[in-house]
């Protein structure tokens, strides 16, 4: 079962406001304003089973309101030297990821037979130290799960006696590399889909309280073709819920480091890639880089993570640091003993500092890149049923400290419905979108205080199952309305009238600095105002920042 957790600093009255960073002191101010500061939040940090989650989140629901929320910072897909390509220990990781603000984060080590037979339970061992040392922070242990006939994606399990056991058995199982299943045929498709489900079963029998799956960088070998990315959503109701709008790596095409190390071909998120024989035909050659530093599946309005939400389904997304080596950082990769590697022990010797930058791509956890869920209590399976709910936004470079958005009938008194929700609606109705912003109130981890230039509200209307399933257009979705904000600082709400409802629709919000805007990747007419791609080596990530967040759905009915 979830331990309970110590909660961060910043959400314990106990602790005088002075100790804090200006971060925590923002923060601390959002969840006092949310009526959770202290016992309200830490009481009930963890609760027993998913069942006791599920029943409070349905006693929720039941009372026909959102709640407020707070929203914790975190990290899906963080690499050790658990991992083959990876360097950092544990302890290394948890203090950045501790520095950075994070109040979770996921150990997802690359699957590999040191790692199945050795390295996972070794990995628990040290999770577990690393849980007692950081006891505000929540540690997940996951896996890079290689998708048979795909990419890469996060399986994130509970804590609990058998969460090692659950990933060494799907590693040796279901995945890709290790079952010799990683050419795109249907028969691997197949087996993705079979995987899927058979996690779903370890968490119906209580092996584990929970489980879930993200997608991740699927754009970046344009080998997840859209009915695969369909498939794996409806494998098993509430297993794979998402996947990454914006990869790792974002540290890439940094200018200073692009010349500093001689890149001659860099880009935000490593994505410079072209198509190959088992990529997905459909997909045009600018699929393969990133937009303002978002993959293109997700910063396209009206493509790919567009077509799948005019499904009428919720299918998330988050931010991550995809850690494996930290731009600037001087540590190399252990030395491995004589006659031995990484699949003779399962796991990589220390590294050890030269003094000098090593080659990297990365930020640290929580530096750059960042994925807020949305709870009420503090907990491994609250992050869970956040990240499953679709209470989820995300943002690069700490360009707010917080959004919060509610969609309401207009002139109503109802709190709203937020992220990831569902407004049951009369056709007629007149609604009305709500956002409240807080603003940044200290400089980023660059030193730059951001600055939240506009809002763009994006909608679409629900058309239902595609008849291609591998269609990546939503030709009924574009940006609604466009907000300037550039001079609005504190907190503040933007009130957007959406007119009557007359079909049903979804509704998800965009904001960025301001400084690399231009046309959409569909036209004008679409998304006048949107991501663009960066020159290659010249892809400043701290000078060109987005939040996104997930939609709220509206359901028309007569």
């Amino acid at each position: 079962m979830a331990e309970t957790r110590a909660v961060p600093e910043w959400a314990d009255g106990e602790v005088p406001q002075e100790r804090l960073d200006s971060q925590g002191v923002s923060r601390r101010g959002l969840i006092r304003g949310a009526g959770l500061l202290g016992a309200g939040f830490a009481a009930s940090a963890a609760l027993p089973s998913q069942a006791a989650a599920a029943a409070a989140v349905t006693a929720t629901e039941a009372s026909g309101a959102d709640p407020e929320l707070v929203y914790l910072v975190g990290d899906h897909h963080v690499h050790s030297r658990y991992s083959h390509d990876a360097k950092y220990d544990f302890t290394q990781l948890a203090l950045r990821g501790s520095q950075f603000g994070l109040d979770w984060m996921a150990f997802t080590e690359h699957a590999n037979f040191g790692h199945a037979d050795k390295g996972a339970e070794a990995e628990r061992q040290e999770i577990l130290k690393a849980r007692a040392e950081n006891p505000r922070m929540l540690i997940f242990q996951g896996l890079e799960w290689y998708i048979p006939a795909a990419e890469h994606g996060t399986v994130l399990v509970a804590p609990g006696p058998n969460e090692a056991e659950l990933l060494r058995r799907f590693e040796r199982e279901w995945d890709g590399k290790l079952t010799g299943r990683a050419d795109s045929t249907p028969a691997n498709e197949q087996h993705a889909v079979k995987a899927l489900r058979w996690l779903a079963e370890q968490k119906r029998t209580g092996f584990v309280d929970d489980v879930l799956v993200f997608a991740n960088h699927p754009m970046r070998l344009g080998i997840d073709a859209p009915h695969e990315l369909r498939g794996w959503r409806d494998a098993a109701a509430g297993i794979c819920v998402g996947m990454e709008g914006a990869p790792g790596s974002q540290g890439d095409a940094d200018p200073a480091w692009a010349a500093f190390r001689g890149a001659t071909n860099a880009q935000r998120g490593e994505y410079v890639n072209a198509p190959r024989p088992d990529s997905f035909p459909g997909y045009p050659a600018d699929a393969y880089r990133t937009y303002g530093g978002f993959d293109w599946a997700t910063a396209t309005v009206g493509g790919l993570w567009d077509a799948m939400l005019a499904e009428g389904k919720l299918f998330s997304i988050t931010s991550n640091s995809d850690n494996h080596r930290t731009i600037w950082d001087t540590w190399r990769d252990g030395v491995f003993p004589p006659g031995e590697n990484f699949d003779s022990l399962g796991w990589k010797p220390s590294p050890t500092d030269t003094g000098t930058p090593q080659p990297g791509s990365d930020f640290w956890p929580g530096q750059f890149s960042r994925t807020h869920v949305g709870v009420r209590r503090y907990g491994y399976l609250d992050v869970m049923a956040g990240l499953r709910a679709g209470r989820v936004w995300v943002d690069h470079g700490q360009l707010v400290d917080g959004i919060d958005v509610r969609l309401a009938p207009a002139g109503s008194r109802h709190r709203g419905t937020t992220l990831g929700g569902r407004l049951s609606v009369h056709r007629g109705e007149r609604l009305e979108l709500r956002i409240t912003v807080t603003s940044a109130t200290r400089p980023n981890f660059h030193g730059l205080l951001p600055r939240l230039a506009h809002l763009d509200v994006i909608r679409g209307v629900v058309t239902g199952q595609p008849a291609d399933p591998d269609g990546w257009k939503a030709p009924d979705t574009r940006v609604f309305d466009q907000v300037d904000v550039s001079k609005r600082t504190g907190t503040y709400t933007v009130r957007i009238p959406l007119g009557r409802a007359e079909r049903s629709h979804y509704v998800r919000v965009r904001g960025s600095d301001g400084r690399r805007n231009g046309t959409g990747y569909l036209g004008r007419a679409v998304d006048p105002c949107g991501p663009i791609q960066h020159p290659t080596n010249d892809g400043d990530p701290w000078l060109d920042t987005w939040l996104y967040t997930n939609p709220i759905f509206v359901d028309v009915h007569r």
